[in-house]
């Protein structure tokens, strides 16, 4: 007994000391020249989870910090990032934070995996940070990447997104959601209607091969989307968007920071109605009426939620979800080649992870993510029939056309040895499952092993060096080893970037084993397929003043072994069955994609600012034929004013797309040569005005209002073609859009 008292007795005197061996610091963020407090500055201790948002005040507080010595550190977007160093209790801390127009200090993780600031990153990143977001009005992913970043063309349909990055398309292009890929696809179209802009923090974007990092896929490049994380003990959103063409969408969130939990809760509902560009449909060398739709209606609904957990200041573990849908409606066939449709198409996602990190010091942790991605998309039908296979469908029933599981866990450390290197490795587990009946006879799935390192080294102070690989086994591929490196010298304000990365992509289940038919031809997977291979070099030379910023990339992305459909001619069983064309995967084609690009950002002074960036590439096949769903010359331009008075701040926003024709052909093969014929089918050139307003109103207690509205295609511009062309755009012509924010914070 007398035992018992005794280690109860050490318990609490443990708790006491625990207690007693806490500090707290308080303070405040605040504009270096107005002295204006900084409303949501980040205040965090570096190499720790701990950190929260300044209130309305600018002020800030945290608690029950275990002892010890630490760097505290303030960042805000637009300024300088400020650092003290703290060991015991302080309730007067104040950061005065310098303004930077041109901001190079913002922190991004894609380009090396680790945190850098953007001007100090080996390799370089294209930034569309979240007030770029705001002051343009963007309400969808797809308009952030064409207004924001010529690089990107993006044609939407309604079965998902293609899009093509320096004249590859979106089978070569990664795209990650806080590091972790968005898995799923439909017709080989990425379904980006999943991204939920209200999160966006930021979208960082890496040009080039980069499957040393990121593995199968990233050929064309990466496009890591940063999501908002619970800053603020309390933090309650909510915004209401109207647009043209019945466009809505309501969102709303709620984040909770207590202690060491954290919640993150987030919901979207996006709507909008169809249209048409032209009433007529091309057939054959003449124009019929039709009631096919350029864009058709939708709803769509998103729901994340995110929970953190900090037991010490040295581990940090999560678990997050997200669930989606999407219902596309389509007019209904009411007789034989109306241009309407026999079904809708439903849209279903769920994804899971858990994961943690632990910091073994300032500057070392080990980190586990396991994750996993369930899309599926199904047929609704609104018009009874029978199927091929002489399945009875009445109205309202559903058939599923295709399911995609994507699995991976991922285990990393990186790890500071000494001043000079900073090492990264890990291990990778990837499992990639499909479900097609009606193209596939029994589902399949191939699993991929990788092992990679990294080493971030500073031999001196203005000279980095970035080695790196990466060794995967594939089961159907086997081996494959992929190097990297990248070199930074900075002089001055200059920093001169030069890298050369290799790249693969395994084929997918697709290509590999799928059995298709429509519309009169048949597509054939082929299991013998080779891993597309891919060198990509670059070099790059930036100018990083305080008031303007220059960047200049060029850059050659060598691909071999591209799988293309090869037309084998038809069978005397395709003829009787009214095949007229019979494709089947091959490794054909080599493509070299050449080309540069040129971004200025600028401050003018007296609150305005301006941008722009120009891409001109270069991308043909090893015949010296333009890759199709090309664009050679592409532009983005953006000037801003703002000023704050007392109590109201005005942004405004003139954002601009100019894009050069699109070079499309079609493919067909004379039958009595048997040689290939290429017609030119391009989409026209075009231009896209936007104008967006801003207006943020001083705090009213908890509470925050912002009002946001502007102009789309303010010129009224659009592709009145008949349906069945290649569109160059598909909006529908200028329309107006309002929205209004409500936030509270506590």
């Amino acid at each position: 007994m007398k035992r018992i008292v005794m280690l109860g007795m050490i318990f609490m005197l443990a708790l006491v000391s625990t207690s007693f061996a806490e500090i707290t610091l308080k303070g405040k963020v605040t504009d270096a020249k107005s002295g204006k407090a900084l409303i949501g500055a980040n205040v965090r201790l570096v190499g720790t989870s701990i950190g929260i948002a300044t209130n309305n005040k600018g002020e800030f507080i945290l608690e029950n910090i275990p002892d010890g010595t630490y760097t505290l550190r303030a960042s805000y977007s637009g300024y300088e990032v400020a650092s003290i160093k703290v060991n015991s209790n302080k309730n007067d801390i104040l950061f005065r934070l310098t303004a930077t127009p041109v901001n190079l200090n913002q922190v991004v993780v894609t380009g090396t995996g680790t945190h850098r600031r953007l001007k100090d990153s080996p390799v370089p990143i294209e930034v569309i940070s979240g007030t770029d977001l705001k002051s343009a009005g963007v309400n969808s992913f797809e308009d952030a990447l064409l207004l924001l970043n010529p690089s990107f063309n993006i044609r939407p349909t309604v079965m998902g997104s293609y899009f093509t990055l320096n004249g590859m398309s979106n089978k070569y292009i990664l795209i990650l959601v806080d590091g972790k890929k968005v898995a799923g696809d439909v017709s080989n179209n990425t379904d980006l209607s999943r991204i939920d802009m209200s999160r966006v923090k930021r979208i960082e974007i890496l040009k080039g091969a980069a499957s040393a990092l990121y593995g199968s896929d990233a050929i064309a490049g990466v496009i890591n989307i940063i999501t908002e994380q619970p800053k603020d003990p309390i933090s309650v959103q909510s915004k209401t968007r109207f647009g043209g063409e019945s466009s809505f969408s309501q969102n709303a969130s709620i984040d909770l920071h207590f202690g060491k939990f954290t919640s993150s809760t987030s919901y979207q509902r996006r709507q909008m109605g169809g249209w048409q560009l032209s009433p007529y449909e091309i057939d054959g060398d003449t124009a019929i009426l039709t009631r096919r739709e350029a864009s058709s209606k939708f709803h769509s609904n998103i729901v994340n939620q995110r929970f953190t957990y900090a037991p010490v200041k040295s581990l940090s573990l999560y678990a997050q979800g997200g669930y989606f849908d999407r219902e596309v409606n389509r007019p209904v066939q009411e007789k034989k080649d109306d241009g309407g449709y026999t079904y809708d198409l439903t849209y279903m996602d769920y994804n899971i992870g858990v994961g943690g990190r632990y910091q073994l010091n300032s500057t070392d942790y080990i980190a586990l993510d396991l994750y996993m991605d369930n899309y599926e998309y199904n047929k609704l039908y609104t018009v009874a029939q029978v199927s091929k296979k002489d399945t009875t469908f009445r109205i309202g029933d559903e058939e599923l056309t295709k399911r995609q599981k994507y699995y991976n866990g991922n285990l990393k450390g990186v790890f500071k040895l000494g001043s000079y290197n900073k090492i990264s490795a890990g291990t990778e587990y990837t499992n990639d499952y499909m479900k097609n009946p009606g193209n596939l006879e029994e589902p399949e799935e191939i699993y991929t092993l990788a092992l990679y390192a990294q080493d971030e080294i500073r031999l001196w102070k203005n000279l980095q060096i970035l080695p790196g690989f990466r060794y995967v086994y594939n089961e159907m591929f086997k081996n494959r080893f992929t190097p990297k490196i990248a070199l930074m010298y900075t002089l001055g304000s200059f920093n001169f970037r030069t890298s050369y990365a290799a790249g693969f992509k395994t084929p997918s289940i697709q290509e590999l084993y799928y059995d298709y038919e429509a519309r009169g031809a048949i597509t054939i997977g082929n299991p013998d397929l080779k891993p597309e291979k891919a060198n990509y070099y670059n070099i790059n030379v930036e100018y990083a003043g305080k008031y303007l910023n220059v960047s200049v990339n060029g850059y050659i992305n060598d691909v071999k072994d591209i799988i293309e459909k090869y037309d084998v001619g038809v069978t005397d069983e395709d003829k009787a069955n009214g095949i007229k064309t019979r494709n089947v995967y091959h490794n054909l084609d080599k493509a070299s994609i050449k080309g540069f690009d040129v971004t200025i950002n600028s401050y003018l002074g007296a609150g305005f600012s301006a941008a722009g960036s120009y891409n001109c590439v270069y991308a043909a096949d090893d015949s010296g034929r333009r890759l199709s769903e090309s664009v050679r010359h592409a532009a983005t331009f953006r000037a801003g004013w703002s000023h704050e008075w007392n109590k109201y701040k005005l942004r405004a926003n003139i954002n601009g797309r100019m894009q050069g024709s699109k070079y499309i052909y079609k493919k067909t093969t004379d039958k009595t040569t048997g040689k290939d014929i290429y017609t030119d089918v391009s989409a026209p050139k075009y231009q896209l005005w936007n104008l967006a307003t801003t207006h943020t109103f001083a705090p009213v207690g908890n509470f925050l209002f912002e009002i946001n509205a502007g102009i789309d295609n303010i010129f009224d511009w659009t592709d009145d073609r008949p349906s069945g062309v290649n569109y160059a755009t598909l909006n529908p012509g200028r329309t107006l859009f309002a929205s209004l924010i409500i936030r509270f914070t506590k």
